[in-house]
């Protein structure tokens, strides 16, 4: 494989010569950007003109990771080329949360294979259903082929996000490659490092990812007692104090769920997955440290298989809210995890709405707030 990496300018694009070279059937191009882009698409057009033959996917950002840095305005592009591993690329509506199941499973359905690998899938951030999303992914694709990705972002704004499909900026889409191969390496990890704080709740009305009760409580209401001040500052403080769900007192996997909007009519609170009617609920905040932590024990995981000599992709996609909580250390997080992959690895990535990656292994699920890696390599 052979792997080349660039920060470039929105305003003025300019791939260099080592970047455009790698254009063939056979190349994996990401970029990361703003959600500017959706209205001013001449970036994207000049990328898309640079490499006619390659497999173009990426997504809006609430920042672009490259290396140990965080850019906005900005465009961290990646491009790969694999020596023997084929690609193939599929798009899917999802128009609103509703969509979000059966657009997982069309594009499950436009890239399963006996030898598929890998998928990475990225997400409208604000119509789509995140955990419909991976069930439907998950209906048709087997716990042995890795998926991973997340949601698409638009910093704390939480107004428009986009995909590329066809090498354009959309809405309302889910985009995805598929990878085939023997040869192909893939490593992926994802870790949180948020504390738990005050009483385990349960969830006594929900349907889908809106939750109306907590306790028999209004859940809005609820939800504001604790956040006291922030609470005017809704829904964004709502990246800053995330709930922790488990479907059953004896479940020792929990996930992490992020409020993506807020309803005073019904005092309820819509996430990014959905928030099962029976399962246990608790508030989490930051712990800087952990964090930071949590991102070098993902490098840690994604790190496997073990390193070659070959170049080697990492592909970061950490929440928003992570970005937000450790403000000015935000880059730490990034400088752990590039220490914590193999020396020499490439990482570009993005701040999202929602990360997709196995909980440990098998089937992917929606994961908020934590640092989420896949690696990508060629044996």
């Amino acid at each position: 494989m052979r792997l080349a990496t660039a920060l470039l300018e929105v305003e003025a694009p300019l791939p260099g010569e080592e970047l455009r070279a790698l254009d063939s059937d056979s190349t994996l191009v990401l970029v990361f950007g703003p959600s500017s882009c959706l209205s001013r698409t001449l970036p994207l057009d000049r990328l898309r003109q640079d490499f006619p033959h390659s497999h173009l996917i990426g997504c809006s950002t609430s920042g672009e990771i490259f290396g140990d840095s965080i850019h906005d305005e900005s465009l961290s592009v990646a491009v790969a080329r694999f020596d023997a591993t084929e690609l193939r690329h599929a798009a899917a509506p999802v128009h609103s949360a509703a969509d979000s199941c059966a657009a997982g499973r069309e594009i499950a359905q436009a890239l399963f294979r006996p030898d598929l690998r890998a998928v990475i899938v990225f997400s409208d951030g604000l119509h789509v259903n995140g955990s419909e999303l991976v069930r439907g992914l998950n209906q048709i694709l087997p716990p042995s082929v890795v998926v991973t990705g997340g949601l698409a972002g638009d910093g704390p704004r939480f107004e428009t996000t986009w995909v590329l499909r066809d090498g354009q900026p959309a809405n309302g889409f889910v985009t995805a490659v598929g990878l085939y191969g023997r040869r192909l390496q893939v490593g992926h990890g994802s870790k949180g490092g948020w504390d738990l704080f005050g009483p385990e709740r349960l969830v006594t009305r929900s349907k889908g990812n809106v939750l109306y009760e907590l306790d028999g409580r209004p859940a809005l209401a609820l939800y504001k007692e604790y956040l006291g001040d922030r609470a005017a500052e809704l829904p964004a403080s709502a990246l800053l104090f995330p709930l922790c769900i488990r479907e059953r007192d004896t479940e020792a996997k929990s996930i992490v769920r992020t409020i993506l909007g807020i309803d005073e009519a019904t005092q309820s609170l819509r996430f990014a997955g959905d928030i099962p009617q029976g399962s246990l609920a608790q508030l989490m905040r930051a712990n800087f440290d952990r964090l930071i932590q949590g991102a070098a024990e993902a490098a840690h995981l994604a790190s496997e298989p073990p390193s070659h000599s070959g170049s080697r992709l990492g592909i970061a996609v950490s929440c928003v809210g992570r970005r937000l909580i450790l403000g000015e250390r935000a880059e730490e997080e990034l400088e752990a995890t590039v220490e914590g992959l193999p020396d020499g690895t490439k990482l570009v990535g993005f701040y999202s709405y929602g990360e997709i990656s196995p909980w440990s292994t098998g089937h992917c699920d929606l994961h908020n707030q934590t640092m989420t890696l896949t690696t990508l390599s060629e044996a």
